[in-house]
Parts: C-alpha cells; structure tokens; sequence
C-alpha cells in the first residue's frame, strides 16, 4: 500500500518484526528468549533513522508469510569475499550487506553461520569505525543463543541500529549512507530470491510497496551525494526506481484482508506487480547487489 510518511515506514517494519518474533515464541519446538538479551527501552532515534528501514523487517516479513523452513545460504554474500573489499566504497557498502546476511541467518534459524557473520560484520565494522557498536561480548552473547531465533534476531538488530547511531553521530553521513544502502538493496535481493511470484500473495504486494521506501531512501541518499561514491550508488537506486516507477497505482476501498496467520488492513492506494514487473525488479535488484559485492573479486 501506498506509504506517505517515513514514521510510518519505522512503525510497519518494526510491526511486522514483532510479528514475526510472536509467531516463532509460539512454536513449541523452540526455546524461550536468553535472559542475557537485553532491549534499549529508550533507544534515542534520531529523524534520520525514521527515513531508513532495518535489514531485518524484509526477511522477518518474509519469513512470517511462508518462508520460515528455509535455510539456504547459497545466495548471501561470500565471507571469503570479505578480503577483496580494501576501499572506503567496498568496506562501507559490504557492512550493510554483511549486516543483513547476519539478521538473514538470524531469522532463519542458522546459528553456526550468525557465527561467521558476526565475525565478518565485526572486522569490517572495525575499519569503517564502529568497532564500539560490534564489541567482543556481542559475540559471547551469539554464542549463549545459538538455539533462540528471536535472541539472534534482536541481537542483529541492534548491532545494524547501534552502528548507524555511531556513524550519525561521528558525522559520518558518507559511509552512513552507503551503509544503509548496502543493508537495504542485500534485504530486497534475499527477498526476491525467495519469493516465488503469485499474483495477489501479500509477499509480491509488500516487494512492491518497497517503492515507497525506496524514494525514501533517495532522499536520505541525496543528502550525501556531494561524496562519489555516494552518487555512484544514487544513480544506481535511481535505475531501480525507473523499473518500480512502471508499476500500475489503483485506488482500492477499505477493507481487512487475511493471508495466513495475519491481517492486513488495506485501504486508499495499491501498486500492482505483474510478473514480468517482477522479474524486471528482481533482475536490477541483483545486478546492482552483485556489483557491490563482486568489487575487486577476481574471478
């Protein structure tokens, strides 16, 4: 649905993330929050933060609507590639990525790879400057909750909130921007690696209202695009834009619709994706993504 407000945006993904971690506390089969997990109660969200989404509301939704049993990484970003990434850009844009695929393993119930990206996301974190946002007793933390999904998950949260929090208040915007934009395009690639295209499914519906959060994401982008490389990743976001921007916009009456084990409340503007719609997005989704991760890879 259309979304006008970026407080908006905020309130839905964390929404969904709550969801999300509701319906897996009710699986018999796993194991209750680790006590040792603790939750800012009064986190200091800045207006900034409201413009940019967490890695983790995508793959949360994702997973509450139907993907939950999987486990497949083959489509993350490589940690071997983690060696290759010696610039400000790679470093910069591969935190993001890293990042995601560590809230990726998180939700989905892959703890001996949340071990190996943490490792990852700390060392590249380290030389882009927020090694104080991915400390040494995050990781021992990791380890105490390798069987509790929803504590990896919060885990992976925080770390993505308290490294945009440090590079906001470092004046960092540069690398912020980059940061975000590597988060979000990685969380849109998984995604559409996983989805399987049926018109209607409140999945393809919610791929397509990431064209929304996507001009957010320009304008908070566009603050930064004095930087180069900043304005490398804007015309690329821009490219993106053109293919949701075909998209089809009608206006729908009011009403609850059910998919699954969630309701949503539909009302005033829906974008319409048809399946070549799809496959356009999905492929300029991973042509960009792809880029950004093969940078100065030798094949």
């Amino acid at each position: 649905m259309k979304t006008k407000t970026l407080l908006h945006l905020f309130i839905m993904g964390t929404m969904f993330y709550s969801l999300s971690c509701d319906e897996t506390k009710n699986d018999e089969d796993v194991p209750p929050v680790n006590d040792s997990v603790e939750i800012m109660e009064n986190p200091i969200i800045s207006e900034t933060f409201f413009q940019v989404p967490s890695p983790g509301e995508m793959l949360s939704f994702i997973k509450m609507v139907g993907g939950k049993g999987n486990k497949n990484i083959s489509f993350l970003n490589s940690p071997e590639n983690a060696k290759n990434y010696n610039d400000p850009f790679s470093k910069a844009i591969n935190f993001g990525i890293y990042s995601t695929d560590l809230s990726y393993c998180s939700i989905f119930e892959i703890g001996a790879e949340a071990i190996k990206y943490f490792k990852i996301v700390k060392q590249t974190g380290d030389q882009i400057g927020v090694s104080s946002a991915v400390n040494p007793e995050v990781l021992k933390r990791i380890e105490k909750n390798l069987s509790s999904p929803d504590s990896l998950s919060v885990i992976a949260d925080e770390i993505y909130f308290s490294s945009f929090e440090t590079l906001e208040n470092n004046k960092q915007g540069p690398t912020l921007a980059l940061m975000v934009a590597g988060g979000w395009i990685e969380s849109l690639y998984i995604a559409t690696q996983i989805a399987k295209y049926e018109e209607g499914n409140i999945v393809i519906e919610r791929l397509a209202d990431q064209k929304y959060t996507l001009e957010n994401l320009m304008e908070f982008i566009k603050k930064y695009n004095s930087d180069e490389n900043v304005k490398k990743v804007e015309s690329d976001f821009q490219s993106l834009l053109d293919e949701y921007n075909k998209l089809n916009e009608t206006e729908v009456s009011s009403q609850i619709k059910k998919d699954k084990k969630i309701n949503v409340f539909e009302g005033g503007k829906k974008l319409n994706m048809s399946k070549e719609q799809f496959e356009a997005i999905r492929s300029k989704i991973a042509e960009i993504r792809n880029k950004y991760i093969n940078i100065n890879v030798t094949k």
